[in-house]
C-alpha cells in the first residue's frame, strides 16, 4: 500500500520590486498619463522612488515585450502595439496618497514607509506613493476622480488627511484606510497613536509637577489626533479653578508660532507648561522660550507630543511619547493585507499606545 505524500502549502512569493515598478508604468501608458514619450530616468525615479538601476531593468522589460521603442536612454517612446501584453497585475496593490514627498518626511515616517513596502511585498502586495497636494484641499474632489479614475487600487492608504478627503473615499465607498485618526462623523478604519491617551497622561504629570497654566501648541489644519489632544488634556485638568488651558494654534511657520508664543508670555499669567504636537515645533517653542530668557525646566515645561530620531540629540534632552515605527508598520500592513484580500474591514479605530519617554524639560 502506498502511503500519501502530504505536499507542503507553496511559500507566498516576493514580487520584485521591478515587477512593481515595470506594472506601475505599464498602468500609467494604459491610463493616458504619459502619451508619447516616458519622462526622464531622473523623474521617473523620483516619483516612484526607485533606484536607477532598477528603473532601467523594468525599462529594458518593456522594451522587449514591447511596451516601448528605445532609441536613446533618455528617449524611450511608447508603442502602440496590440502585441503588447499587459503584465499581470500584483496581486493588491496599495496606493498611499500624502500631500509630502518622501524628502519632506520625518525620519520616523521614512522608516515607516520603507517597513511597510517590505512587509506589503512579503505578503505579495505592491506600494505606491502618490503626492498630489490637491487632492488634500478645501475642496479635493475633482483632484481625487482624476486619480482614482487613472490608477487602480485595492487599497487606499490616506496620510496626512482632513476632513474633505475622508468624506470623499467615505462617499466613494473606496477600501481606505486612514494612516491618522479619522474624523468624527466619518466611518473609515484607522490607525494611530493614541493621541488623547497621551495628552492625558501628559496633563496629569504636569499637574502632579505643580502646573497649572498649562499651553497646547497644534497645527491649524485641525486634524482629528489634534482634537482628541486637547480633549485628553480637558480630561487630564478637568473643571478646576486654578487650572488652565490655553491653545495655540499656528500656521505650521515659525514666525507664526513665535508670534503666539510672544502673545502668551506678554500676559499677567503666562503658561508655565507647554505640550507641543509635531516635533518640528517643539523645537521652535524651546528656542524662543530660551529667547525670551525662560530656563527649561525651572521656569517653564515642555513634553513633545510626538517624537523623532533628532530630539534625541536635544539638550536638555526632550519628554516625549514615541511608537515604534516598525510596530505601526506591522499594523498598518495587517489592515490593508485584509483590506486587498476581502475589499471589507470594519471602521474600527487602531490607536497604539506610545511609550513615554522622560526628559530634562519637566
Amino acid at each position: 500500500m502506498t502511503a500519501k505524500t502530504a505536499h507542503s502549502p507553496a511559500l507566498p512569493k516576493r514580487l520584485s520590486l521591478v515587477t512593481q515598478t515595470m506594472h506601475t508604468l505599464c498602468e500609467g501608458i494604459l491610463a493616458g498619463h504619459w502619451q508619447k514619450r516616458l519622462p526622464g530616468e531622473r523623474e521617473l525615479c523620483e516619483r516612484l522612488q526607485v533606484s536607477r538601476r532598477t528603473l532601467r531593468t523594468a525599462l529594458e522589460e518593456m522594451q522587449r515585450t514591447g511596451w516601448l521603442d528605445v532609441t536613446h536612454r533618455q528617449s524611450r517612446r511608447i508603442k502602440r502595439k496590440r502585441a503588447a501584453a499587459r503584465p499581470a497585475a500584483p496581486k493588491g496593490m496599495v496606493a498611499v496618497l500624502s500631500p509630502s514627498p518622501l524628502q519632506a518626511m520625518s525620519q520616523k515616517a521614512l522608516v515607516l514607509v520603507d517597513v511597510l513596502r517590505e512587509k506589503l511585498a512579503n505578503a505579495g502586495c505592491s506600494m505606491e506613493l502618490h503626492v498630489i497636494p490637491r487632492c488634500f484641499s478645501a475642496h479635493p474632489a475633482r483632484a481625487l476622480r482624476q486619480l482614482v479614475h487613472a490608477r487602480s487600487a485595492a487599497v487606499w492608504l490616506l496620510v496626512g488627511s482632513a476632513e474633505p478627503t475622508q468624506k470623499w473615499f467615505f462617499r466613494q465607498r473606496l477600501p481606505c484606510l486612514v494612516l491618522g485618526s479619522s474624523c468624527p462623523g466619518i466611518a473609515l478604519p484607522s490607525v494611530d497613536a493614541d493621541h488623547r491617551a497621551v495628552c492625558r497622561h501628559a496633563g496629569g504629570l504636569l499637574l502632579r509637577k505643580g502646573h497649572q497654566r498649562i499651553a497646547l501648541v497644534l497645527p491649524q489644519r485641525n486634524a482629528a489626533g489634534d482634537v482628541a489632544s486637547e480633549e485628553g488634556l480637558r480630561e487630564s485638568l478637568g473643571t478646576g479653578r486654578d487650572t488652565q488651558l490655553r491653545v495655540l494654534r499656528h500656521d505650521g511657520t515659525a514666525e507664526h508660532l513665535c508670534s503666539l508664543l510672544d502673545d502668551a508670555l506678554r500676559e499677567s499669567g503666562p503658561p508655565t507648561a507647554y505640550v507641543v504636537a509635531r516635533p518640528t515645533h517643539v523645537l521652535t517653542v524651546m528656542m524662543h522660550l530660551m529667547r525670551w530668557g525662560r530656563r527649561i525646566p525651572q521656569d517653564v515645561a515642555v513634553i513633545s507630543r510626538d517624537d523623532d530620531t533628532y530630539l534625541q540629540a536635544t539638550s536638555p534632552s526632550i519628554a516625549r511619547y514615541a511608537v515604534d515605527p516598525a510596530r505601526f508598520a506591522r499594523r498598518i500592513s495587517l489592515a490593508a493585507r485584509q483590506l486587498a484580500e476581502t475589499g471589507t474591514l470594519p471602521a474600527i479605530s487602531i490607536r497604539l499606545m506610545p511609550a513615554y519617554v522622560p526628559g530634562e524639560t519637566v
